[in-house]
């Protein structure tokens, strides 16, 4: 069974960084598509940004292009989500998922149609 644990969330003043991590368990990064997505209250939740199961291919969303930058370390089986200059809006839970789309290997998601395992979430605030 595919497991997905976020860490990583915390406080941080607007402009700073922070680096997410999702370490995946009971399965291979080379088999699953990672994406991050976030949610605040009352609102849907959004992709943000996804890596391919080969891992050269990435996207994100618009308002994030240039200030993350997602990344993955098959070794360890984890995916990182490198946050800087972030800005108030960027608060949420932010959230892992996997997406089976082998013999595809050069996709990922941006969407939640196609992911079939989340993570709990971890908890970004982006506040002086």
């Amino acid at each position: 069974q595919l497991q997905l644990e976020e860490s990583g969330g915390g406080l941080v003043q607007p402009g700073g960084s922070l680096r997410l991590s999702c370490v995946v368990t009971g399965g291979t990064l080379d088999y699953w598509a990672i994406s991050w997505f976030r949610q605040v209250p009352g609102k849907e939740r959004e992709g943000v940004s996804c890596i391919s199961s080969n891992g050269e291919n990435t996207n994100y969303e618009d308002s994030v292009k240039g200030r993350f930058t997602i990344s993955r370390d098959g070794a360890k089986n984890t995916v990182y989500l490198q946050m800087d200059s972030l800005k108030p809006e960027d608060s949420a839970v932010y959230y892992c998922a996997a997406a089976a789309l082998f013999p595809v290997q050069t996709a990922c998601l941006l969407t939640s149609g196609g992911i079939s395992h989340w993570g709990e979430g971890t908890l970004v605030t982006v506040s002086s």
